[in-house]
């Protein structure tokens, strides 16, 4: 993808190579987009910063991919529910094993990496309506606990529909859930306005219920690095609703001790503007 920001580069290139404008992007399979401006994108990021907690971190599931680290308050959720079914289930087993009901869904497999009786599967993807394939978050939530009440746990892998998904849920459904762990994707594309417009809707929506207290990149890419601000491409962040949060302190500890890379690249530490001001 092409932004705006390189287009005189480019341009004296197509000079040198005698092409113009038009023939030398289309020659590229290029395309131009609309770029958010660098505050914008610093605002986003700062209002992301992890807030400390009332307590300890803990690790639900493996070392590597597929485990989170959740806050040490997970007493009394009656429920969490997880669409984005991976080839391991070591963080739904965590939660199961605490007595609680896991509800999992993803229409691209058959079912949980593996068997605990507190786990239902629906052959379902989460977006922002429900239509064939897709279920909405609220409709889902209402058909698997109908009028149970309590507090929920989420926790989604689900390719960049997080997005939508978070858009299209009632605030009043997002403050059931006390704990929301997402793996947030394509945040290098923060730059690409129409995009950004979409996400920071997305998550703005949910910082109104719930802070974030954890990001950990996930180093299957390597930070990306635009107008002096570095991003990683796709992180999981952890949110509490804010009752639960010190709201006189600021995490300040990255990589977290309980951390642990996602796969067998070079490690990826979080950039320090996620969680401090910089010089």
């Amino acid at each position: 993808m092409l932004n705006l920001g390189g287009l005189d580069n480019l341009v004296s290139l197509s000079r040198k190579l005698g092409l113009n404008r038009l023939e030398f992007l289309l020659s590229n399979r290029s395309f131009l987009t609309r770029r958010t401006k660098p505050e914008r994108v610093r605002s986003m990021i700062r209002s992301l910063r992890p807030q400390a907690v009332n307590g300890d971190l803990v690790r639900l599931g493996p070392p590597g991919d597929g485990g989170y680290l959740v806050p040490d308050e997970l007493d009394g959720i009656i429920a969490c529910f997880s669409p984005g079914v991976s080839s391991v289930s070591g963080f739904e087993r965590a939660c199961a094993d605490r007595g609680m009901r896991v509800f999992m869904a993803d229409a691209s497999v058959d079912g949980p990496a593996e068997f605990h009786p507190n786990f239902v599967f629906d052959k379902k993807f989460v977006g922002a309506f429900s239509s064939g394939e897709f279920v909405t978050l609220e409709d889902w939530v209402a058909a698997s606990l109908g009028d149970t009440e309590g507090d929920l746990l989420l926790q989604m892998d689900i390719e960049g529909f997080e997005y939508e998904t978070l858009l299209g849920a009632p605030s009043a459904l997002l403050g059931r859930f006390r704990v929301i762990v997402a793996e947030l994707h394509a945040l290098d594309q923060f730059w690409n306005r129409a995009f950004f417009d979409l996400a920071s809707r997305a998550l703005d929506k949910l910082l109104l219920t719930h802070a974030c207290v954890h990001i950990h990149p996930n180093n299957v890419a390597p930070l990306h690095r635009h107008k002096g601000v570095t991003i990683p491409p796709l992180a999981e962040f952890t949110f509490v609703r804010r009752e639960l949060v010190r709201s006189d302190a600021s995490a300040r500890v990255f990589p977290h001790p309980l951390d642990h890379d996602n796969c067998d690249n070079a490690p990826v530490v979080l950039p320090g503007i996620w969680y401090r001001d910089e010089a």
